[in-house]
């Protein structure tokens, strides 16, 4: 089988099942925001021991079939497990990447880091938190300039993280992100879908000559 890549331009969810309301809710949700958009799940629930994280990979698989990757974080047993698209690294975890899984990204929080993370074989990168979000209290908001300065440091896709809304989107593809991350954005939402929907038409309407 071919190497994947990440899909351009990227709309990446990242899961929390304490914020979609538990695990039944969750895999409800990834389902609703893959029909409105998303195109990457990235599976991060680092209290679940790697059984049960495995089972949730499983779970989340058959709801969205391959209708988008499914990116396991921070676990690359379970990653090669379940055969997972890819696996994403924490900032501070040793680098890996095993035999079969790929893409292998890692989070950096700044431009330093993106270049040490393209070094260790990182094929893609997610930095942020680029605004202030719920999801790091107290982490002061980097601004679109972080993407810029890892963008022109690098030659993997940057993808954007960290408050970013529809109305964001153009400001972070404009700077050279790849794409985006969210959490809340979608999970948040009423609808999902909807919010997923909204994030795919603003990362479209963006001419592929501005990202």
């Amino acid at each position: 089988m071919a190497a994947l890549a990440l899909p351009s331009p990227c709309l990446m969810l990242v899961t929390d099942r304490a914020l979609a309301g538990g695990a039944d809710r969750l895999v409800e949700a990834v389902a609703a925001a893959v029909e409105g958009g998303v195109n990457a799940v990235q599976l991060r629930e680092k209290d679940l021991a790697p059984a049960d994280l495995a089972h949730l990979a499983g779970r989340l698989r058959e709801a969205i079939g391959r209708r988008a990757l499914l990116i396991v974080n921070g676990n690359a047993d379970v990653a090669c497990e379940i055969a997972a698209d890819g696996l994403h690294l924490p900032a501070d975890a040793p680098f890996a990447h095993p035999d079969g899984v790929t893409p292998v990204g890692r989070s950096v929080h700044s431009v330093e880091a993106a270049v040490r993370a393209e070094r260790e074989g990182a094929d893609y990168l997610i930095a942020g938190p680029i605004y202030e979000t719920p999801s790091h209290p107290g982490v002061p908001a980097a601004g679109v300039r972080l993407i810029s300065g890892a963008v022109a440091a690098v030659s993997v896709p940057v993808v954007a993280i960290g408050g970013i809304t529809a109305a964001r989107v153009s400001g972070v593809l404009s700077a050279g992100a790849g794409g985006v991350a969210v959490i809340s954005a979608v999970l948040g939402a009423e609808s999902p879908r909807a919010a997923a929907s909204a994030l795919r038409e603003a990362l479209e309407a963006v001419p592929a000559v501005e990202r």
